[in-house]
C-alpha cells in the first residue's frame, strides 16, 4: 500500500505543475466573473478526469480504442480551444471588483456552459486520455484498493491545486487595474489559440 501512496503523490503533483489551457481559464474566469464562475468550469473539468479514470481502469479497451482516434479528437480539441482564444480576444466584457463585492448575478446556463466548456477541454485533449491509459496500464496489477488509493490521491491533490489557484488568482484580481485586466484576457485569448494549433500540429 506504501507503493500505491507514493504512486498517487508522484503522480498527483506531477500534475500540478503541468502548464496547460485550464491554468489560463481558471485565472480569466476568476479575475472576470468570480469564484463561483471559476469552481463551475474547475468542476467540469473534475468530471471528466474521474470519468476518463473509471473508463481506463474498468474499461481499458475502449479508451485505448478511442485513442486511436487521437487525430480527430485533437484536431476537433484543438479548433474548440482556438474559437475559445478568439472568443476571449473579442469580449471584452468583465466584471470589476466593485459588482463581484456587491452579489453581481450570472445566469444559471452562463454556469451551465462553463462546467460544459471545462468538460470538453479536458475530455478533447489525446494527452489526458494517453495520461491516464498509461497510468491505469502501470496499475493493472494493483488490487482494487491500491488503484483507489493511487487515483484517489492523484485526483484529490489536483482538486486542492485547482482550488489554491483560484483563491490565489482572487488575491491577484485585488491588485489589478482595468488596463492589466485588460492584457491578462489578451494573453489568455492569445495563448489558448497557441495551445489549439500546436494541438491540431503534434497530431497532423
Amino acid at each position: 500500500m506504501t507503493d500505491a501512496i507514493v504512486s498517487g503523490l508522484l503522480l498527483g503533483f506531477a500534475l500540478v505543475f503541468s502548464v496547460g489551457p485550464v491554468i489560463f481559464t481558471i485565472i480569466k474566469l476568476r479575475i472576470n466573473y468570480g469564484i463561483v464562475s471559476a469552481f463551475y468550469f474547475v468542476s467540469g473539468v473534475w468530471l471528466s478526469d474521474i470519468l476518463l479514470v473509471f473508463i481506463a481502469n474498468f474499461f481499458g479497451q475502449f479508451l485505448s480504442n478511442l485513442i486511436t482516434y487521437k487525430k480527430t479528437i485533437g484536431i476537433c480539441g484543438g479548433l474548440f480551444l482556438v474559437g475559445l482564444g478568439l472568443f476571449y480576444l473579442l469580449k471584452k466584457k468583465y466584471k470589476k471588483n466593485e459588482e463581484l463585492e456587491s452579489g453581481v448575478k450570472i445566469s444559471g446556463t452562463t454556469h451551465a456552459r462553463l462546467f460544459a466548456t471545462g468538460f470538453i477541454i479536458n475530455t478533447l485533449n489525446p494527452s489526458v486520455i494517453a495520461l491516464w491509459i498509461a497510468t491505469s496500464t502501470n496499475a493493472v496489477s494493483s488490487t482494487f484498493n491500491q488503484k483507489l488509493v493511487i487515483f484517489g490521491l492523484c485526483l484529490f491533490i489536483n482538486i486542492c491545486a485547482d482550488v489554491a489557484k483560484i483563491y490565489l488568482a482572487g488575491k491577484l484580481k485585488n491588485n489589478l487595474t482595468e488596463r492589466n485586466i485588460n492584457i491578462i484576457n489578451i494573453i489568455s485569448g492569445l495563448l489558448f489559440i497557441a495551445f489549439g494549433v500546436a494541438l491540431v500540429v503534434s497530431v497532423m
